[in-house]
């Protein structure tokens, strides 16, 4: 029966008392440790965490302003393209009364183009009217024609000639 209990024994038990003094010790020197790493942070005024929490709030602070700066940009674009819209409508308003008042003078063109060939074509009816009178005229009746009768004197001539020169 001696066996039996041998075997039963956990093996912590067998090794003794050493490994509860290395663990001891180790603990030891981890409070140590932390003490002192404790007592440097607070002795030099060096704190990871201080200087995390610093950090993440000049993060803070700096996306904050870029924010602001984007939604002062968008504003500025905004308004930008309102004026841009408001450009584009006028000039669009123009080009409407700028058609309009190409097609009423085109409008009117195209009247007084009709009325010039109108025009054209009663003259031309007038000449021709004026042309068949001319023809018919001669063969009905001969122009008059003066007497080579009486011949005036040079000196008579003259005289009548001084007299519409002093009249005038």
């Amino acid at each position: 029966m001696i066996e039996l209990a041998s075997r039963s024994a956990s093996p912590i038990a067998r090794l003794g008392k050493q490994p509860i003094a290395i663990a001891a010790a180790a603990l030891v020197l981890v409070v140590l440790g932390v003490s002192f790493i404790t007592l440097w942070r607070s002795y030099t005024g060096n704190a990871p965490e201080t200087d995390r929490v610093v950090a993440t709030r000049q993060l803070q602070a700096r996306a904050t302003q870029a924010s602001e700066q984007l939604v002062e940009k968008t504003k500025g674009l905004e308004a930008t393209q309102q004026e841009s819209i408001d450009q584009l409508q006028m000039v669009q308003d123009q080009l409407q009364t700028v058609r309009r008042l190409l097609a009423a003078q085109q409008n009117d063109t195209r009247k007084l183009s009709e009325q010039v060939g109108t025009l054209t074509g009663a003259i031309e009816g007038l000449r021709q009217s004026f042309a068949s009178t001319q023809a018919s005229e001669p063969s009905a009746a001969p122009a008059p024609r003066k007497r080579a009768g009486k011949v005036q004197p040079r000196s008579s001539r003259s005289a009548t000639r001084s007299r519409a020169k002093a009249r005038s």
